[in-house]
This record gives C-alpha cells, structure tokens and sequence, in this order.
C-alpha cells in the first residue's frame, strides 16, 4: 500500500447522487499478533501482508473502536485517518468486510492524509469533486493523538475518476497534495518475459512445422518420381479448385480429409478428396496413388488425378452418386429405402466386395492389403455396384508373402482382425482383411451395428454370437420384413460365409478365392462354421 492510492469506480452517476460514504480507520504497528475476541473482530483487520515484516504487525483499526482493546506495544504510525470507501449497496458491509474486500480483491487500495486542525469543514475541494467532512474527533492511542474524521465524497470523485477509468488508465489520490490524478498502465517485468517467451515458442513450432513439412513433401516428390509418367493425371492446386468449384459442394468426410463434388474440364462428375487430417508422414497420400492410381477393376474405386503442391495434396476420384454402402445398411439412421436392400442385391454387393478384395489379394503385380474394409469405404456406382475406396492405410508386399510386419494396428474398431490387436491370436496377413469383410457382411444380412465383445453393457449382445444362434435355430435374421423362401436361404448363405470369415484364428478364415466360390455355390453345399468368438483350434475350411 502506498502514498499514491488507486480508487477505481464502476459506475458514473449524475450530479445531484446523494454523496459516497467512507470509513475511517487508522494503521497501528504492533510487535505481536493480536488475538481480538468476537465482538472486537469487525473493529480489526490485519496483519497487512504488504505493510508487516518479521518484527512488526500493522492493522487497520476501525476509528470509532474502543481504543482500550489494543495492547500496549502498539502504536499510531498513520497521523490521519484512512479513508475506506462503501459500497453504496445496502445492507452496508461491515469496516472488516469492507477492508478484506479491497486487500483481498485488489480491486482499490487507499492511503491517509496528514491530520487538519480545524474540527468542522464544509466543501473542502479537490481535483475531483468536494470533500465534505461531517465531524473530527481527537483520540489517544497508547501516547499516539489521533485525529479521526467522518468523511462522505460528493459524486464529482466518481465521475472524474470513472472518466479515468475509461481512458484505461488508474485513478489515484495521494495523500501528500490531497488530490487525485490518473496513472498509465505499467506492464510488469513477469508478463513482458511471458510475451516473449510465447514468442520464442511460436517461431520455434513455426520453424519446424516447415521443416516437417519441406521433409514431407520430398517425400511425396520422390515417390512421384519414382513412378514416371505411369501415374494419374497430374493437377496444380488452381486446377483442383476449379474442378471442386472452390470446395462448396462437400458431400462427405473420409478416413484422411473431406470429400467435394466437383467436375472435369471435359465434364466427368468426379469426386475431391483434400486431405487435411493427416498425421502420417504423407504415407496415407502415397499409398493412395501407389495402389488404385496403378490397377483398374470394375469393383475399386478409379483414381483419376491428384495433386501434390507444398502442403497441399488432393486425390480425384470417380464420383459415387449412391454415396456409401454404411448408408443403406443402417436405415434407422440414414433414413434411406429398406427396398433397396434386398437379399438378392445383398448378395451380389458382397460379391463385388469379394471378388474386388481377390483381385488385389491375387490379381495384382504386389499383394495390396487394404486394412479399413468397412461399410464406410465401399461406395456404390449408379446400379449400386460397389467399389471400394480408400486406401490411406494399405500396405503392399510381395505377393508370395504370407506375413505382414506391422507395428501398430490399422483399421476401425470392430472391424479389425484380433491379430492386429495381438500376435497371440496369429500373424498378420491377407487374412485381416476377410476378417473385415465377414463383419460387413455380418452388419449387411441383420442391420445393425457390431459390437465389441467386451462391450460392457448386459443389454447388448455380440452381433456375430447373434448371428451365430439364429443360424444355429433356424430364426430370421432381417426382422420385420416378409422374405421368400429363396430370399432366407440367401440371407442364411450369407451369414455362414461371414461367419468363417471372422474366425478368429486366421487359419481358419478362407480366402477371397474361397469366399466367392462360397457365395457363388449353394448353400447346402456349405459347413457350419465354429463359435469364431471363442475357437482357436485349427478347422478345415469348407
């Protein structure tokens, strides 16, 4: 607390507002602690941390307190009272409220003025209004005389003061000229070593934030020269935002970015995906042109174009009208027509899948493993042929390699392979992948969502242990639906195909091969599989 004290108001209020009121209090230093009982309490406020060191105490005393509560080695150090501005909200609060609010809020801190001799004054002025003092009374305080006034302020102070305020600066009054003045705002050393650090940091992330981005796009500039002239057409990113007509048209959000309707010079609807999302390292971007950019089937998705420019990389597909298969699935959600689905084009959507994973298990220069097989990826062309997409996370190898090394798991959750999750289960492979697509499967013939098996709901049943049990009873699988006696046998084909595809043992799982022959053959030709959720014994696959 110092000479020059800070009296901030809030609020201005006309000239004719009934004036401010104010305790009057003085400081006194004592040696001890004092220890005031109850009733002394609201009189006394201290110790003042500020103004208190190791050997003396100083509290503000309440000037109308009976004097004869302070122990005799305290002594007057204010030779005039302090005044101690109320709030003009009733009920009042008390002297000590009043103080603990201004020490313990820092929101005004007040000084004392030197004692005046004369006993009664009336509009005594000031720079910012009138004082108007009441009454003055003379104590004695263990030898000290103290001089106590009643002081009330006419609005004039707050007005002047509130103007103050509002030009950000402080209103001060000091106690040596009796006088109030405004002070500029200071910045203390601790928050100007703040700004600066936070500025340090910044061009620092800044920094290499470039750099990662400059190692990226070698990358990406290495691969692309790698593959010559056999690679997709190549655009600038002008280009890519005339064809996705400035990005206004967004029609979904893949694994990596968002996807936008756009159009070719020549007129061909095709789809933009910008990848925005992106945490690795390009890899999602090369894997992308590395894969589809390279083969041509009629069950995955074409790559048309890409671009490849600083930070900014786009891939160009063909366009998709029907949107995903995740859309038809769950109906309840998407609102979509239940007639859409039915057994038969069930049938032939799981067909394509297969026949479309095959080709790139088997029909490729590289074995390409796609690790995101969900009802999200495959797309549907205008006769809802379907066609897989998105290979951010695929991986290629050799294609006499039966093992796959792979230091984390890639996928959705409930559609990836328990290898993926631990090698206790059996080694990576071609197989994770017919693991996703017999859930998809599984989510196609009932409707509904898979689970985890260690869902922790008693409510929820494990959609394969589901299905496995009305396969095992004979039950419908599509409910609320009238189906055909050839319509349940597809249905019921479909579902012990899927049901060896999620064994859980990867031997036991077919492959594509397999599962196209499975749902091209009859159903009474077709073993039932085990429980997959608890089989890790080796079966033979039908």
């Amino acid at each position: 607390m110092s000479a020059s004290s800070i009296i901030p108001y809030d609020s201005d209020y006309p000239s004719d507002y009934p004036c401010y009121t104010f305790y009057s209090g003085f400081a006194v230093r004592c040696l001890k602690k004092l220890t005031p009982s109850k009733s002394e309490g609201d009189h006394i406020v201290g110790p003042v941390s500020c103004l208190s060191n190791a050997t003396h105490l100083l509290y503000l005393v309440y000037a109308e307190a009976d004097m004869s509560i302070l122990p005799l080695d305290c002594e007057a150090v204010s030779d005039g009272t302090i005044p101690i501005p109320v709030e003009p909200i009733m009920p009042y609060t008390t002297f000590r409220e009043q103080v603990e609010m201004i020490l313990d809020g820092a929101m005004m801190t007040v000084g004392w003025w030197n004692h005046i001799e004369e006993h009664v004054f009336d509009n005594d002025p000031t720079q910012c209004g009138h004082r108007r003092i009441g009454s003055s009374t003379g104590y004695e305080v263990n030898g000290s005389y103290m001089m106590v006034s009643w002081s009330n302020y006419e609005p004039g102070l707050a007005y002047n003061c509130t103007q103050c305020e509002r030009q950000g600066r402080h209103c001060a009054f000091s106690s040596q000229t009796n006088q109030t003045f405004c002070m500029h705002h200071t910045t203390s050393s601790a928050a100007a070593l703040v700004v600066i650090l936070l500025m340090v940091a910044t061009a620092i992330y800044l920094s290499l934030k470039s750099r990662y981005n400059e190692a990226i796009h070698l990358k990406v500039e290495m691969f692309l020269k790698t593959y010559g002239t056999s690679k997709p057409t190549r655009y600038t990113f002008s280009e890519v935002k005339k064809i996705a007509r400035r990005f206004k048209n967004k029609v979904g959000q893949g694994g990596f970015g968002s996807v936008y309707k756009g159009e070719l010079p020549n007129g061909v609807p095709v789809a933009v995906k910008m990848l925005e999302n992106s945490t690795a390292e390009g890899d999602e971007f090369i894997n992308e042109v590395a894969t589809i950019g390279l083969i041509h089937h009629a069950n995955i998705v074409r790559l048309l174009g890409f671009c490849s420019q600083g930070t900014r990389r786009a891939l160009i597909y063909e366009f998709m009208p029907n949107e995903s298969l995740e859309k038809y699935i769950f109906l309840h959600a998407s609102g979509a027509s239940q007639e859409l689905l039915v057994p038969n084009k069930m049938v032939d959507i799981a067909l394509g899948i297969a026949r479309g994973m095959e080709y790139l298990h088997q029909g490729c220069n590289k074995r390409i493993l796609h690790f995101d097989i969900k009802p999200h990826n495959i797309l549907l062309d205008y006769n809802f042929n379907p066609k897989i997409s998105d290979f951010g996370l695929a991986k290629l190898c050799a294609r006499d390699q039966s093992i796959v090394t792979l230091t984390t798991a890639r996928g959705t959750m409930g559609y990836i392979a328990p290898e993926l999750y631990s090698r206790n289960f059996g080694d990576v492979s071609y197989k994770s992948d017919v693991y996703s697509f017999g859930m998809l499967v599984l989510e196609m013939v009932s409707g509904r969502r898979n689970s985890d098996p260690g869902v922790d709901s008693q409510n929820e049943v494990y959609l394969p242990e589901w299905i496995f049990e009305r396969v095992i009873t004979g039950h419908d699988f599509v409910l609320g639906r009238e189906m055909t006696g050839e319509e349940k046998e597809k249905i019921r084909q479909l579902a012990v195909v899927a049901l060896w595809c999620i064994q859980w043992n990867p031997r036991n799982r077919p492959s594509m091969t397999k599962v196209v022959n499975m749902l091209t053959g009859r159903l009474e030709n077709l073993q039932m599989p085990p429980k997959p959720f608890i089989s890790f014994e080796s079966h033979p696959v039908p």
